[in-house]
């Protein structure tokens, strides 16, 4: 509910300024002050009026000082001047001042006051229900909402997001497909001071090269066929919020050229414009490729990976997350059942160990689909082991997909198996029997 709004009536006149102040109190919700000076109501101005109706005629002080008094207090408080007569020139310098509105004095002027505090009325149901709506989306996004889990990684990435939500610094998200660095994105942004303006976000791989500048920037009327009027691009409507840029790797060069410029000169030009346009935005990118491999391959510009490297923050795989795996079924099993108005159901001991034995290359988007089909699949209350089904892929193919030398695959496997044995050299050699000494000379050459 909305508290009663506060009426400041400044009128000389004390028959008239009682008739404004009796008719605008036939409202409960409205609280009329009359003032007969224009010093009384710059004296009461702490009370934070919601509307001021000015006469323009005041003794001692003309209600263009008045006014200009009280836009100095505060710029945001609307003012309605009230003249005894209408004069074209002295409304309009009045408007230009920042009066709200300019009336002349007649048997109407009450209705239309009426109606201006009506619409500010409506103007801040509106803005509180804005307000409250980012309230709502700022709970939503609070960390132990976005990414559910309890084991140290989690705890460490924790930390990490805070960091990234107390400055404006640059933030580069790594990780597996399906480890929510979308999510990420929006706890840092949400959580930070840039909340009430803009998330903006842009998956640049699913953008054809020959699009993707214009809707980074944006483009004029006629700058090329098909373009029949002005399009605002996504880095200007993100301006005083976040854009998140996912997938940043697959950048076709080019664009990374002009994304620098960009990026250094915190302006933009849209496609056949020649303004240049200020924007003020914080960059999140992410990736699920190593970038600075990527600048040694030549596929990333160096300068460019230096000016979004920032803060960098690396999201656990699943498989990495211990007990987080059973904490995140339970809440996508009761999210499932709740959306459909499922009976509310328990995961077996067995399922829990199957479970906890597959290796998610999709990460928590794979237990998500995973936990909802078997919510489906079950006949009962309870998640049986026979109810888990794991989508079964051709892993060496996925893995020959991503060319590379021999030499690099051995590296990606010693990575793979040092990360999952905590670095334990003895207990990977053994695995993958292979001499220590060569995992050692590699780590020190720094080829891991």
């Amino acid at each position: 509910m909305m508290e009663s709004l506060k009426v400041f009536i400044v009128e000389d006149n004390k028959l008239y300024g009682d008739m404004l102040r009796y008719h605008l109190a036939l409202n409960p919700d409205n609280k009329v002050l009359l003032f007969t000076t224009g010093k009384e109501c710059i004296d009461n101005l702490h009370q934070n009026p919601d509307l001021i109706s000015l006469d323009y005629s005041l003794p001692g002080m003309l209600g263009l000082e008045v006014l200009q008094k009280i836009k100095e207090f505060n710029p945001g408080i609307p003012v309605l001047i009230v003249s005894g007569q209408e004069d074209i020139t002295t409304a309009v310098s009045l408007l230009k001042e920042g009066a709200y509105d300019y009336f002349v004095k007649d048997e109407n002027t009450k209705d239309r006051i009426w109606n201006t505090l009506k619409k500010i009325r409506e103007n801040l149901q509106l803005k509180q229900e804005i307000d409250e709506l980012k309230n709502e989306i700022g709970k939503k996004y609070e960390f132990e909402n976005v990414i559910r889990g309890n084991s140290p990684v989690i705890h460490q990435l924790f930390k990490l997001i805070e960091k990234a939500t107390q400055t404006n610094i640059a933030v580069s998200l790594i990780g597996e497909t399906g480890t929510g660095k979308d999510l990420v994105a929006k706890a840092i942004h949400y959580n930070s001071s840039r909340k009430p303006h803009p998330f903006i976000a842009i998956n640049v791989s699913a953008i054809p090269n020959e699009l993707i500048e214009s809707e980074f920037f944006g483009y004029e009327k006629g700058a090329f066929t098909g373009a029949n009027s002005r399009k605002t691009g996504k880095f200007e409507l993100a301006n005083k919020g976040s854009i998140f840029l996912d997938e940043i790797a697959d950048m076709d060069p080019n664009m990374q050229s002009k994304l620098l410029r960009v990026i250094q000169e915190k302006e933009l030009t849209r496609v056949g414009g020649n303004n240049t346009i200020q924007f003020d935005a914080r960059i999140i990118v992410a990736t699920n490729k190593d970038l600075a491999e990527e600048v040694r391959k030549g596929n990333f510009r160096e300068d460019l990976y230096y000016r979004l490297l920032g803060l960098s923050i690396l999201l656990p795989p699943l498989r990495y997350r211990g007990n987080d795996i059973l904490i995140l079924a339970r809440y996508f099993l009761d999210e499932f059942c709740s959306e459909n108005k499922l009976e509310m159901k328990s995961i077996s001991p067995k399922a829990k160990e199957k479970l906890m034995n597959h290796a998610y290359p999709g990460n928590v988007r794979e237990l998500k689909a995973i936990i909802e089909l078997a919510a489906v699949m079950s006949n009962n209350k309870v998640i049986e082991a026979d109810n888990i089904s794991f989508t079964k892929t051709n892993l060496l193919t996925d893995l020959l997909n991503n060319e590379d030398t021999l030499s690099g695959y051995t590296k990606k496997i010693l990575r793979h198996y040092l990360e999952k044995f905590d670095n334990n050299v003895v207990k990977v050699a053994s695995k993958l029997d292979i001499g220590k000494s060569t995992i050692y000379r590699m780590i020190k050459e720094n080829e891991l």
